[in-house]
């Protein structure tokens, strides 16, 4: 385990000899009390030798890549056993199931018109039924930007208005996302092992799974959350790659001061994810929010290995701007780009509200920032259209900030760790005889709900992450905790709102990678001895099968496999699960 901050002097691996020389010695070696590091060692525990510059820039992986092809080969097989999983069978249930009335129907509304139109009440089931030409050109309201609902449209445009069409693109968006854990994990633990077995937690999690077969919008959200992720990663590996050939000949505090870094591209990728995670759901900005503060503690980390004295004074001049206008302003171009389908057309909800205005008059706007009022402004020299999007955005932010109709699955964020109430998207009763069913009463039900094993492992993860960021100043650990923070805590500000366990998709890579950091320092440091790798590793396989036993038990409420009464009692372990 590794920090940016390096010493010097040398570690010593073992307690000193007694001076034999020493005045009133009788010749022998003086033993000095065995301390932790003596004690810590019968388990394994080896002080961290002395490292160069540069490897502390750029750590070393701990495989050998060249019989695994740079790693991508282990990291594809598990790939491909997520997507197996994610397609078999995706058009079943064959039905609108939860919010699937939404996002799908706004999903063909925007290939066919640009913009979410209006259908009429019985929709689904004429849908269903294979008729398509209901969709009504009057605008409908909307609350939620429309990226990931592009997203679904792609697989409907290949696919067609069917329940596998409207899942195909969400299913993609579940396989590429555990490629990308794999190759996240291995970047932040320098370990192709370590990786696979990040993609692999992820791959067997119930709530990711369910998600990447349900055509909703917070895999999508998840999605981009976790590419910008990784994209800062490659940025901190390159950035630092530079710094490490720049300092061949050792540290330099005022080459280290004043370097400079400029615009990176790895970080404008970042931007672009961030701005396309925000045009699926606000919820990203609080992520683009931590992201960046990320990215420049990161780069005074950098600085300070390098020998800078004052890193943090030397981030601010040199790499802030950069930051901001790599992440924050690139963000805003693509959420406004991603709006372009309404502002091209004149029938979207809201598109004209501005025509006739000559600006925006006081009250019209009721937007709130922490219960602050924000100041209104006349805009007149702002266009029509933006500003009919504006006004749009001010209705949009009041339904959410205001929305706290009950609902029976609804959730608080307080209880999601340890899955408190998941969310059923799909129930059906099915009778003796029919659909394979072998008893007086069968069901068929999707439940949104992670593994559950897999996600109180993660709640201890989280905590022994916290002792590696704050008592160990881990960065890696700190990176992780970022991102679940990031995701997770901004939802405690709105106790009172409507809100659900399958929102708790966005930070599951990042549970999913506690989990793995923990795993790996249950294997063992390196230079470990072979019985205490031994038993390290048969935990990990332990606990590893356990996550997955639990998986497969649960398969058949993830899928709306036909089970029976006794059978879907069997898996409700809670009250406030059914």
């Amino acid at each position: 385990m590794t920090s940016d901050v390096a010493t010097d002097q040398p570690t010593r691996k073992h307690p000193p000899e007694g001076d034999a020389e020493s005045p009133g010695s009788t010749g022998a070696a003086r033993p000095e009390p065995r301390g932790w590091a003596w004690s810590l060692a019968r388990f394994g525990y080896r002080d961290r030798p002395p490292t160069s510059l540069r490897e502390r820039l750029v750590p070393s992986y701990t495989d050998n890549s060249a019989y695994t092809g740079g790693g991508w080969l282990p990291c594809v097989l598990v790939t491909l056993l997520a997507g197996f999983i994610r397609f078999w069978n995706l058009g079943r249930p064959r039905a609108v199931i939860f919010d699937e009335t939404y996002y799908a129907k706004d999903g063909w509304s925007l290939l066919e018109l640009g913009y979410e139109g209006t259908w009429p009440k019985e929709a689904n089931e004429q849908i269903l039924a294979g008729q398509h030409d209901i969709l009504q050109t009057q605008g409908s309201y909307i609350v939620h930007p429309p990226i990931g609902k592009w997203t679904i449209a792609l697989g409907e445009q290949l696919f067609g208005l069917t329940p596998f069409g409207w899942r195909f693109a969400l299913a993609v968006l579940g396989t590429l996302s555990v490629l990308m854990l794999c190759r996240i994990g291995r970047r932040l633990f320098r370990s192709t092992l370590l990786g696979c077995v990040a993609g692999l937690l992820m791959s067997l999690d119930g709530l990711h799974f369910v998600m990447s077969r349900t055509s909703l919008l917070d895999l999508v959200l998840m999605f981009w959350i976790l590419a910008a992720f990784g994209c800062l990663l490659i940025d901190r590996d390159d950035t630092r790659a530079i710094a490490a050939r720049l300092f061949e000949s050792g540290p330099d505090a005022a080459r280290a001061a004043s370097m400079k870094f400029g615009l990176r591209p790895w970080r404008i990728m970042a931007g672009i994810c961030l701005g396309l995670a925000c045009g699926t759901k606000w919820s990203g900005i609080y992520v683009l929010a931590a992201f960046g503060v990320m990215t420049v503690l990161w780069d005074a980390g950098t600085r300070r290995a390098c020998g800078a004295r004052r890193p943090y004074r030397a981030t601010l001049r040199h790499d802030v701007l950069f930051a901001f206008l790599s992440t924050v302003l690139v963000a805003l171009m693509i959420y406004i780009w991603s709006w372009t389908g309404w502002l091209m057309t004149d029938d979207g909800y809201f598109r004209d509200w501005a025509d006739h205005r000559a600006g925006l008059s006081p009250g019209s706007l009721d937007l709130k920032l922490f219960s602050v009022p924000l100041p209104q402004f006349g805009m007149t020299w702002v266009p029509a259209p933006l500003r009919s999007l504006w006004h749009y955005h001010s209705e949009m932010w009041n339904f959410h900030t205001g929305l706290d109709s009950p609902h029976p699955y609804q959730s608080n964020p307080w209880s999601w760790l340890v899955l408190g109430r998941p969310v059923a998207y799909y129930f059906e009763t099915v009778h003796q005889g029919t659909a394979g069913c072998t008893e007086q009463d069968c069901y068929q039900t999707v439940l949104g709900i992670g593994t559950p094993l897999l996600w109180w492992t993660g709640v201890i993860a989280v905590g022994y992450l916290l002792f590696r960021w704050a008592g160990r100043r881990d960065w890696r650990a700190g990176a992780i905790l970022c991102g679940l923070a990031a995701a997770y805590l901004p939802w405690m500000a709105y106790q009172q709102r409507t809100i659900f366990l399958f929102y708790a998709v966005a930070f599951v890579p990042f549970l999913c990678l506690a989990v793995t950091m923990m795993l790996g320092a249950l294997l063992g440091p390196p230079g470990a001895g072979e019985r205490r790798r031994a038993w390290g590793t048969a935990g990990v396989v332990a606990i590893i099968a356990l996550i997955a036993w639990n998986f497969l038990y649960f398969y058949p409420i993830f899928t709306g496999e036909t089970i029976s009464r006794s059978g879907w009692l069997d898996r409700m372990w809670f009250s406030t699960w059914i």
